[in-house]
């Protein structure tokens, strides 16, 4: 099978980076993390669980656009929704009923959700509930674990930190996942909250989730669950139901409405009430209809269709045969980790660089007609005959790239430029 022609993808990218600051504007799905010069750039369709770029290759999408879409692209009954709302408005002069219909929705199926409000993207709702926390318990510094978006209460404890007052960076520390320890260290009367993934590509462990949870409770700290992730895909009820953990706080966005932009704040409503009067944060597009038609539609379809379950017993075969395969060839740097609907290829090599091993990988993949960057963010529309295809890819790209590992040759089997870093989690 040869390589993909992709000199609309190249030239599209040229054209990009005269204008476009990194060329994107989702690091993830930017120009670095792709084999440059193989991999496509650009897609302009997509169908259920297939995309297809602007040269007209056709891949199973393994990313899904970076995890909005639970249920898959184009899926009927989520545009149908979207159409049947464009004819009637999407951004009105006064409230909709949707915003009181999915608010509905979201408590009835979501644990904690005694209020709920509205924003578009991840950070946003973030950022307020961090303000929502400094608020409750009238102290100022914040503890986080994981990635929690691009604003500045966060982005001061990333490496690209300019712009960020020193003031502000002060305010917020970090822990290490399943490491108790390391927050309790930090956690003191001065922290008004606590935000964490509640699951990443790692189970807690030793019942961390639930020592964290006491730890809050012990120094009146605000626990908040970053769901963008786990919410409407490990459990329709997200982390809380899945692990049987209460927060305070929980964030949603992503496979809420299946690609449309919104985002959630849900919570208790003694902390919830104060965006009442003492917490300013309102957004002109927070209640646009067509997310939130796309939203209830979506809730709905998970709901009704035990979607969840499905796409765990899928994805745990996935893994499960993956992890066969690669014991079969004996790479034992490989291994296929984390969640049956969100797993990870993780690559421990003692010589060679695991991201040279990831773009061989990578290239060989997207050679098989798989859009791949490390990871298998499962939806509803990977059926069986969508994981075959996918293990059948690995069972003929994972040899070959063993074989390049085995005889130290794996830059030398790339045909552009490898991956580079992106950044995932701070430092602890």
């Amino acid at each position: 099978m040869p390589y993909p022609n992709i000199s609309k993808s190249l030239d599209l990218l040229n054209r990009a980076e005269t204008l476009i600051p990194s060329a994107t504007q989702t690091i993830a799905k930017g120009p670095t993390q792709f084999v440059r010069g193989v991999a496509p750039v650009y897609l302009e369709r997509g169908s259920g669980a297939k995309v297809w770029d602007v040269d007209g290759n056709e891949y199973i999408d393994l990313n899904m656009a970076v995890g909005p879409l639970s249920l898959g692209y184009c899926y009927n009954k989520i545009d149908e929704a979207v159409r049947e709302q464009l004819e009637k408005g999407m951004t009105f002069s006064l409230m909709h009923p949707l915003e009181v219909e999915v608010a509905e929705l979201i408590s009835r199926v979501v644990p904690n959700a005694e209020r709920i409000r509205y924003s578009k993207t991840g950070a946003d709702v973030v950022s307020a509930a961090i303000r929502l926390a400094r608020a409750h318990t009238g102290r100022e510094k914040v503890l986080c674990c994981g990635y929690h978006g691009w604003h500045a209460w966060y982005a001061g404890t990333l490496p690209a930190n300019a712009g960020v007052p020193d003031g502000v960076k002060r305010l917020t520390g970090v822990f290490a996942y399943n490491d108790i320890e390391s927050l309790i260290e930090k956690l003191d009367e001065s922290v008004a909250g606590v935000i964490l993934e509640p699951a990443i590509f790692e189970d807690p462990k030793n019942d961390f989730l639930n020592q964290v949870r006491q730890a809050c409770d012990e120094k009146g700290a605000v626990l908040i669950f970053d769901e963008m992730w786990t919410g409407f895909r490990l459990d329709l009820g997200g982390a809380q139901e899945y692990f049987g953990v209460d927060a305070d706080l929980a964030l949603f966005s992503k496979a809420i409405a299946n690609g449309m932009p919104l985002s959630v704040i849900s919570g208790k409503a003694e902390i919830m009430d104060l965006l009442e009067n003492e917490v300013f944060f309102y957004t002109t597009f927070g209640g646009e209809a067509l997310s939130l038609a796309a939203a209830k539609a979506t809730i709905h379809e998970i709901e009704e269709n035990d979607v969840c379950r499905l796409v765990s017993e899928r994805g745990q075969r996935l893994k499960d045969e993956l992890n066969e395969l690669i014991a079969s060839i004996e790479a034992d740097y490989l291994a296929c980790v984390g969640f049956p609907c969100r797993s990870l290829v993780t690559i421990n090599h003692k010589e060679i660089d695991a991201l040279l091993i990831k773009s061989l990988l990578q290239q060989e993949m997207i050679r098989c007609g798989m859009l791949w960057s490390g990871f298998h963010n499962l939806s509803f529309s990977h059926q069986d005959s969508e994981i075959d295809a996918i293990l059948e890819a690995y069972k003929e790209c994972l040899p070959i790239t063993h074989k390049a590992v085995s005889k130290g040759a794996v830059e030398e089997s790339l045909k552009g430029d490898p991956v580079l870093p992106v950044f995932r989690k701070t430092k602890y």
